[in-house]
């Protein structure tokens, strides 16, 4: 499957089998977050690969009560590391967040091109995902995604054009808001 293809076909995925990933999948998609691009090639992350199915259910009710995460056979949480991060992103802040987001779309994609499912999720109570999962304080969980096989292929499939937004509604020419 081609990059564009992948673009097309991921979809959120929130309903997994229990097929476990194999080690060849999996080590996949440890390099598709790996290798992602960040501001000044600092790398200002951390993945924590949580397999441990108590701890997923207990990631998954961090989660504002997600609990179908806990039946992917993982669950891949970003940290961000805001002191290791590029300082100056947009002339202020810094660029932990944006490069987690990177990497983690790049394990997005990669996981569509291999059959499995993910789904983005910001909702949830960092403090609790922090003590479950002992992050440091100075460390920022940015997002976590399940990965695993859907419980049906149908789950990932092609987008459907009519839920996107036109090009002429979301693209502009040198200026804010000029049309071509």
């Amino acid at each position: 499957m081609d990059v564009l293809q992948a673009i097309k076909t991921r979809r959120s995925v929130r309903s997994y089998s229990s097929r476990p990933i194999p080690a060849d999948v999996l080590e996949r998609m440890r390099q598709a977050l790996r290798l992602a691009p960040s501001a000044c090639n600092f790398q200002p992350w951390n993945f924590i690969l949580v397999s441990d199915a108590e701890l997923r259910r207990q990631v998954a009710r961090a989660a504002h009560d997600q609990l179908w995460m806990a039946d992917a056979p993982l669950i891949v949480v970003g940290c961000g590391l805001p002191d290791r991060a590029y300082q100056h992103m947009g002339g202020s802040g810094n660029s932990a967040e944006i490069d987690v987001a990177i990497a983690l779309d790049h394990l997005t994609l990669a996981a569509v091109a291999e059959g499995l499912g993910t789904c983005w999720i910001g909702a949830f109570d960092e403090r609790q995902v922090k003590e479950l999962l002992g992050v440091p304080p100075n460390v920022k969980v940015v997002a976590m995604t399940p990965l695993g096989y859907p419980a049906s292929p149908d789950l990932n499939a092609p987008v459907e054009e009519g839920r996107r937004k036109r090009p002429e509604e979301i693209f502009s020419i040198n200026r804010f808001g000029q049309r071509a």
